[in-house]
């Protein structure tokens, strides 16, 4: 590829055609057809023929379609308007686009509106949430290549990689299916002493406890929002965690680093165990009451807000093979069991939640259970962090293979 600075041509752009014209200004109403769906949140059934687009990210499914065609589909309304790409048949939501009857490449028009989605809802109407109007997506401004040759070019490589972000995500998950397997047969199914799988050199039989008897715990800091800065000592919020990790920094508040010595209490150490004590009911998982989340090293020395308590091992157990407990089916049973509140949102009390009963093994073999589990939490880290770069990768290459808009 050849590095060039015209206004309206790429940064990056392929040899053949570096000595091309400009790439040309249209509307997407110029170059495609865009039509609305007709279905509602009612028309989504479990294991459908057929996949149904609407305004979230998550793909449903319908019995019905009302296309069979290519189409970038883009949601009407939402606080982000990623596209996405299909070919076939499937049904579409009323509050969701479907550009279709392109004029130009198709795929490359889905990679270059996943490029402008941030232009998106700069343009989108703010209401409750942002409202995405079909004459604004008409008129919507874009850039692209006189030639489909290059068209077709830029799409067939972001797809390349597209494949290969895949084949990776494949992995992952099949790692993470391979965890889940070990957490079913390293510990003891219902009515059983020992479990399934088990090492060798261990022959005696398990103990059943209650977490109350395995761990101290210290509850969060209802911390004031008037001593909130904008840098210093991170604090740890319920709305700062994952269904199991704490999220990164982008929208994280902190306390003044002068003022830490007073709050030393409440700091987290790597390995420990947050459990949040509010969050919703099931089957919304990533913001489950009663989620467990391991410290990792980069949220060592965090202070850990109210709503979430913290739980480290006593002498009887092992703290990693402590945190390993909490992602078998039996907890979110069990979580199920003591939640109380409303029907959206809900809490658990730490007298319940200490009441939780598990079987622990000696000393010697948690810890071999533990390093195996680590292992594997190793390997899925580690897939994690290819994927992340790769996603840093093609979305470096998109930037500098679009012209840049002034």
């Amino acid at each position: 590829m050849n590095k060039t600075k015209n206004k309206l041509v790429p940064e990056l752009r392929f040899p053949e055609f570096k000595d091309d014209a400009e790439w040309e200004e249209k509307s997407i109403g110029m170059i495609c057809k865009i039509t609305n769906g007709k279905s509602n949140a009612q028309d989504h059934i479990d294991n459908g023929k057929y996949p149904l687009f609407d305004r979230s990210e998550v793909i449903k499914e319908s019995n019905n379609f009302i296309f069979d065609c290519e189409a970038v589909i883009i949601p009407g309304e939402g606080m982000r308007f990623i596209p996405k790409y299909y070919k076939g048949k499937f049904d579409l939501h009323q509050r969701a686009y479907a550009l279709k009857d392109f004029s130009s490449n198709g795929l490359f028009i889905y990679y270059l509106m996943l490029n402008n989605s941030n232009l998106l809802s700069q343009k989108a109407v703010q209401s409750t949430v942002l409202s995405l109007r079909l004459p604004i997506l008409q008129e919507f401004p874009i850039q692209i290549p006189q030639k489909k040759q290059e068209q077709k070019k830029i799409a067939d490589f972001l797809s390349s990689l597209d494949e290969i972000l895949t084949l990776h995500k494949d992995k992952l998950d099949a790692l993470k299916n391979h965890k889940k397997g070990l957490l079913q047969n390293l510990f003891p199914k219902e009515g059983r002493k020992i479990p399934e799988l088990r090492f060798k050199e261990f022959k005696n039989d398990w103990q059943e406890i209650k977490l109350g008897q395995v761990c101290t715990y210290f509850k969060g800091f209802a911390f004031q929002s008037k001593e909130y800065t904008s840098n210093g000592r991170r604090i740890v919020r319920v709305s700062d965690m994952g269904f199991d990790y704490i999220k990164d920094e982008t929208n994280a508040i902190y306390i003044d680093e002068n003022k830490v010595e007073l709050y030393k209490r409440w700091e987290l150490k790597k390995n420990d165990l947050i459990i949040t004590t509010v969050g919703s009911k099931p089957p919304v998982y990533d913001s489950l009451v009663g989620r467990t989340i391991v410290v990792k090293s980069k949220d060592e020395n965090s202070l850990l807000n109210q709503n979430s308590v913290c739980l480290r091992a006593n002498e009887l157990i092992e703290q990693k093979f402590l945190n390993s407990l909490f992602k078998r089916n039996i907890y979110i049973a069990f979580i199920e069991s003591i939640i109380r509140g409303n029907a959206n949102q809900g809490s658990i009390a730490l007298v319940d939640l200490f009441e939780y009963k598990f079987f622990l093994p000696e000393l010697k073999e948690q810890e071999k259970i533990a390093e195996c589990l680590s292992a594997v939490d190793n390997l899925i880290t580690s897939q994690t962090n290819k994927i992340e770069q790769l996603k840093d990768h093609k979305k470096g290459l998109m930037q500098r293979l679009f012209p840049k808009i002034v």
